[in-house]
């Protein structure tokens, strides 16, 4: 019998099962890792190792019209050192790959020795013993990775059979590459997110600019791989960009930067508010100024960033690198967002000082009105010159004694130099009657305490230090005015300036008296506890009183 069929048929089972084979070897390969370069890796060992070719490499299609090696195997070959690949319309884009990436079809050239195509790369191959190649496109989802190249030593390697199989592979290899690029893509992101989100919280929790100003740089050297960035501050006064904060630096040269407005690279990025990029800083030293930071530093590449805030010119971000450094879209979108966020630490800052500033001066300027307005009664009723002034320094250190917090502290002072405001509204025939006054002149009198909250209530600021102009008036018995309030319905402010009050008035001379003697005033309030003061009050004024008399 003639089984010569028979046995080609079987010959042909047995090779596509050892091709199948092989593909399914080769895709349990390409699943064991998310790593792009490592999946790269693993795509051309497979074709040397697997399917016998005798060199293979892969090439990322660039933006840019470039293609960029991945990963080669052999790892020792020389050949990928020699030549320059493109995918767009140049000479070097004519070849096998160029022409794969921009058609979507496999390209194979038969004969590398006679074929025109191969022309830019044909000795470098015959060099390295290459007789044909094949170069097959990178394709997923619609979208062109790069291309797969191959090379063979034999003649007539790549038949109708063995296209048809590193077809399929590279539509595998696509697959998994592509799944890599989006893993690395979106942990790339998250390190985005998680990095300004890092920024964020240092400008939130945090009014220095120095530790800001260090988690930023941390973040801005580690997301866009690079080796040193410094921070320029602009003074708007001297229009003249000075260092801040710098990482990653060898020496200290860059702590001297100090440019002015359009001066230099980072200078000119101020200016004109974009990024300046310069990739070789070798070749253009003399146009950066600093010569002694690039002596001691060896950057190569350069960018500077504008940091910009509400449409003002904050500062620069610098960014340097020992080694070229081509900064994609994302990459660049990345820089400019990172700098974006340095200029809103700088801007809240500046806010807040400014602000905390004018709060101050503001303050300055409520407190020295309340003084005037003190000195205006005091020289109004001659009589009690001096008054307001010593009784507010008594009672202030009569409630630090009793433990009132600084806070309290501040709005028991204007109250105390606001206690006798409300005697602005007594007519003065009645406040500066030299003689005693009748009842119905005291009855006007004791409307002082409601005529100084009918003037200060309104005043949201001065609100809380009310107590004393509304209440020093009022007795520990109840029998006080102007509301009757009784014990501890009398804030506590007012119990204390009530003591020192009466203290101040009988101890100092008066044109219808004289001073009293200490002992005497001091037996008064003594006498007066439980009925016209607080006992705990009287009590820590006693214990006080010689000290109070010393000074």
């Amino acid at each position: 019998m003639d089984i010569t069929e028979r046995k080609r048929a079987e010959e042909q089972i047995q090779e596509q099962l050892q091709t199948l084979s092989a593909l399914y070897a080769g895709a349990q390969r390409l699943t064991e890792s998310l790593d792009l370069e490592e999946v790269a890796k693993q795509v051309t060992r497979t074709c040397v190792e697997v399917f016998k070719v005798r060199l293979a490499w892969l090439g990322r299609a660039n933006p840019d019209g470039s293609v960029k090696p991945l990963s080669w195997f052999p790892e020792e070959t020389a050949y990928l050192r020699e030549i320059s690949v493109r995918w767009d319309d140049t000479p070097e884009g004519q070849g096998p790959t160029g022409r794969a990436i921009r058609s979507g079809f496999p390209q194979i050239i038969e004969d590398i020795a006679g074929d025109p195509r191969f022309a830019p790369w044909r000795e470098t191959a015959l060099q390295a013993g290459l007789s044909t190649s094949a170069a097959f496109p990178l394709i997923s989802r619609g979208e062109t990775f790069g291309a797969l190249n191959l090379y063979s030593d034999q003649p007539g390697f790549f038949s109708p059979e063995r296209l048809e199989m590193f077809q399929a592979f590279a539509h595998q290899a696509a697959a998994a590459l592509e799944n890599t690029r989006l893993f690395e893509e979106t942990h790339r992101r998250l390190a985005h997110i998680t990095a300004l989100r890092n920024i964020d919280m240092a400008i939130t929790g945090s009014l220095d600019l120095r530790v800001t100003f260090n988690v930023a740089l941390d973040e801005i050297v580690n997301q866009l791989k690079i080796d040193a960035a410094s921070i320029l501050r602009l003074d708007p006064y001297t229009q003249t960009l000075e260092y801040a904060a710098g990482r990653g630096f060898r020496t200290r040269a860059i702590e001297q930067s100090r440019l002015r407005l359009g001066e230099g690279h980072a200078g000119r990025a101020a200016l004109e508010r974009r990024i300046v990029h310069i990739p070789n800083l070798l070749e253009t030293g003399r146009d950066f100024l600093r010569a002694d930071l690039l002596k001691g530093e060896g950057f190569m590449t350069y960018f500077a960033a504008p940091l910009i805030a509400k449409g003002r010119v904050l500062g620069v971000l610098e960014i340097f690198h020992r080694s070229p450094l081509e900064g994609n879209d994302e990459w660049l979108n990345f820089l400019e967002t990172l700098a974006g966020q340095t200029a809103i630490a700088i801007d809240n800052t500046r806010l807040f000082y400014d602000l905390e500033r004018a709060n101050v001066s503001l303050l300055q300027a409520y407190d020295a009105t309340i003084e005037g307005w003190s000195r205006a009664l005091d020289l109004r009723d001659k009589e009690t010159e001096g008054h307001t002034q010593r009784v507010t320094e008594l009672t202030l250190r009569l409630a630090r004694e009793m433990g009132i917090s600084d806070e309290e502290l501040i709005h028991l002072r204007r109250g105390a130099l606001l206690h006798d405001i409300g005697k602005m509204g007594i007519p003065d025939h009645i406040l500066l009657k030299p003689g005693p006054l009748t009842e119905e002149e005291w009855e006007i009198m004791r409307k002082h305490p409601q005529y100084a909250y009918e003037m200060l209530s309104p005043i949201e600021y001065l609100r809380p230090a009310l107590d004393i102009p509304y209440c020093h008036h009022e007795k520990w018995d109840g029998t006080g005015y102007p509301r009757g309030l009784k014990g501890e319905q009398i804030p506590l402010a007012a119990r204390i300036f009530a003591v020192v009050d009466v203290w101040d008035a009988l101890t100092s001379d008066r044109p219808y008296r004289g001073a009293w003697p200490k002992e005497k005033a001091l037996e008064y309030i003594r006498e007066q506890s439980g009925k016209h003061f607080d006992p705990k009050v009287v009590e820590l004024f006693l214990e006080i009183a010689n000290q109070i008399q010393d000074t």
